[in-house]
């Protein structure tokens, strides 16, 4: 049963989080020095909300005490973030770090620190460097693999003794996923066998960061950031069950299996193996994959995936794809946030800490996305102007209800961050839905100012405990 009021345990971590090239801009980097997310932006800027991308995005480059002021304010105790590789490392094949990108971001870390907010550092947030795509293809190359330990090396030698908490990837599968397995986005590619190679060169380099990692003997954790996309079947038949099992094994399994048990499932390279699908590897990586498993885990957990058998026959010119085993279902009278057009399930937070608990070890992990993105903010301001993001605060308290009732039970979460701390640049969708605790105003020179939520946020962070709130009508 979901209780009125939930304790906060002392040790939960309420934090918030973001990226490099969703906050700094484009400021102070060398010419030449893009990320593959600026080199999408290029490509097709009209394909971006009003054309907005990532040339300037929040500004954090020059706003970042602003910023951190603004997150003690706010209650936010830790701030997930990444390094932008090619901001960092001057030459990528060397390892060579670039002074002014390096000491861009020792400032960011010591001001953190100085005010009190705990950084965790992510090694590649979508934005590895756009040179090693028109290079070597990106990841699917094992160089790219070698220059990214090499990268990654040199941020913890840098950076170990400051920063406690690292994460090698945000979300490992989403950009091969999104423009290389199902086309959407650029370089607009379908080609299944790169796409699994992409995710296997990336199951290794976490390995192998992982290795560099404890190597070093810091004292301090390394984990990955992996999004659940917790798969509910339609009903309790046969195939409908065996549809959820794959959607799960292809999308979650693929890379919390090897992070926690230092294994990639069987059934996967089985399948893999007889649609002629199957990722280049070898025994030693495979011995270094088993052998470096991650300190703790990162979820990002925003909503369901509804998922049913497939009603038709696959067509035979079609190369080989997941939905070659399940069709996604739309269930009746679900919950829907209308402007993103996601489902609204905060169950799913319980549900998946007892498989944590269950089925991984219990292994210690952290809500390291979680949020609700909304269009039109400005329509809610109040007299003072104040966006007053009630539906925020509502889907917080509700999803962190359902995340303190699996803690209850025995799960080893740690905490809950939420995406983002500002309003923020996003794929495609620009400025277009605020996730933020902070309103970014673009009208008036990346004017910061607080939401309720930011309050409310620092409120409950200060009093240990909060009421549950169920999510207002209008998003139900």
């Amino acid at each position: 049963m979901i209780q009125d009021k939930y304790r906060i345990p002392d040790n939960f971590i309420l934090g918030a989080a973001s990226s490099a090239w969703q906050t700094e801009g484009w400021y102070g980097k060398k010419e030449g020095h893009d990320t593959f997310v600026d080199l999408w932006y290029k490509s097709a800027p009209e394909l971006w909300h009003n054309q907005i991308g990532p040339k300037a995005a929040t500004d954090f480059y020059h706003h970042f005490k602003e910023d951190i002021d603004l997150m003690v304010k706010s209650g936010v105790k830790a701030y997930r973030t990444s390094i932008d590789w090619s901001r960092f490392i001057y030459n990528l094949e060397t390892g060579e770090i670039d002074p002014e990108g390096a000491a861009f971001y020792d400032e960011v870390i010591d001001y953190m620190l100085e005010k009190g907010v705990t950084p965790m550092i992510c090694l590649e947030h979508f934005d590895f460097p756009g040179e090693l795509y028109e290079t070597y293809g990106g990841w699917g190359s094992k160089h790219v693999v070698d220059l990214y330990v090499k990268y990654a090396a040199a941020v913890f030698k840098r950076y170990g003794k400051k920063v406690k908490q690292f994460f090698t990837f945000n979300e490992p599968i989403v950009v091969q996923t999104r423009t290389i397995l199902d086309g959407l986005r650029f370089p607009f590619k379908q080609d299944t066998p790169l796409a699994m190679q992409w995710n296997y060169n990336k199951i290794l380099a976490t390995a192998r960061a992982v290795e560099a990692y404890k190597s070093l003997k810091l004292d301090g954790k390394i984990g990955v950031v992996i999004n659940i996309e917790y798969a509910y079947p339609r009903s309790d038949a046969p195939h409908d069950q065996k549809a959820a099992q794959m959607y799960d094994l292809f999308y979650n399994r693929m890379f919390l299996d090897p992070a926690v048990k230092g294994e990639i499932p069987k059934e996967l390279t089985e399948i893999l193996t007889e649609h002629h699908c199957m990722f280049d590897s070898t025994g030693q990586e495979l011995e270094v994959i088993k052998n470096n498993t991650c300190d703790n885990i990162g979820l990002n957990l925003y909503f369901p995936m509804r998922v049913k058998a497939r009603n038709s026959a696959w067509n035979p010119d079609v190369p080989f794809h997941p939905s070659y085993f399940f069709d996604l279902h739309e269930l009746p009278g679900r919950r829907m946030n209308p402007h993103r057009g996601w489902e609204i399930y905060p169950k799913i937070m319980y549900d998946m800490a007892i498989r944590m608990k269950e089925e991984y070890g219990n292994i210690e992990w952290l809500i390291s996305e979680s949020g609700m993105g909304v269009e039109g903010e400005k329509q809610y301001k109040d007299r003072n102007g104040m966006i007053v993001d009630d539906y925020r605060i509502d889907y917080i308290s509700e999803h962190m209800a359902w995340l303190l009732k699996a803690v209850e039970e025995g799960s080893n979460c740690t905490g809950y961050m939420l995406w983002a701390f500002t309003d923020c640049v996003s794929p495609l969708n620009s400025f277009k839905n605020r996730y933020g605790f902070i309103e970014i105003d673009l009208e008036d020179n990346f004017a910061r100012h607080m939401k309720k939520s930011a309050h409310w946020f620092h409120e409950i962070g200060e009093k240990k405990e909060f009421e549950f709130r169920r999510l207002e009508p209008e998003y139900r």
